[in-house]
């Protein structure tokens, strides 16, 4: 119960929440633990539960002909899955997928509709929050439409490094282990493109690379050269 409230007191949702009311509400969570590439949802299944992330990472994707396009990666502290506690009936509009083991917190909608009921705040943040959230995509959307490759994977590593950067002595370190081919899905391009714009970065020394970890050396010449 306890990590559990302290877990909630750091997610945006519940931030706002009193410690009463977290205290009320951490119950209705139930935990899941689930190994790397565990399916957590699929894009068309029925949505009516919100995931917390103790611990791990979760990718978010759709199948486009096969191809997997990698819409958002979820972390410790994290949450997806808020849209299906807004309305019944809604179906998931992607996969999730664990890409570590993870321990998760489940809130089924129908459990979490009761205590909405009784927290007007609560209302404004998941709807504040599911705004803030669609922006984002949109912002994805037009990234796609109109910057070229190279920008798009420049831009793609510095929105990583904002999500999940830790400070380092060496820079800003994106605190997740991506491969080429993932980053190449998440910005809709092929793996040797992100590979030539990697070593690019590389060669410039304005990022570095370690056991798929990556290290933004100087974030300012990154975004200097997105156009």
């Amino acid at each position: 119960m306890k990590t559990i409230v302290s877990l909630l007191q750091n997610v945006p949702l519940f931030q706002e929440l009193s410690e009463e009311d977290l205290q009320a509400i951490a119950p209705l969570f139930t935990e899941k633990k689930t190994k790397k590439g565990g399916i957590l949802f699929l894009e068309g299944d029925e949505g009516d539960e919100l995931f917390l992330i103790k611990s791990g990472v979760v990718k978010i994707y759709r199948l486009d002909e096969a191809k997997e396009i990698i819409l958002a990666l979820f972390r410790d502290g994290d949450f997806f899955g808020e849209m299906s506690l807004i309305g019944s009936g809604h179906t998931r509009s992607a996969t999730a997928e664990t890409m570590e083991t993870c321990t998760l917190y489940v809130l089924k909608r129908t459990v979490f509709t009761l205590f909405m009921e009784k927290s007007p705040k609560l209302c404004l943040k998941l709807l504040e929050t599911t705004m803030g959230r669609l922006r984002r995509a949109n912002d994805q959307i037009y990234d796609l439409t109109f910057l070229g490759v190279r920008s798009r994977i420049m831009k793609t590593i510095i929105r990583l490094s904002e999500q999940h950067g830790v400070p380092t002595p060496e820079g800003l370190l994106i605190n997740v282990k991506l491969t080429h081919q993932q980053l190449a899905n998440m910005v809709g391009t092929v793996r040797e493109s992100v590979t030539k714009v990697l070593q690019e970065l590389l060669d410039d020394e304005l990022i570095q690379i370690d056991k798929k970890l990556i290290t933004l050396r100087n974030v300012d010449a990154i975004k200097s050269e997105i156009r």
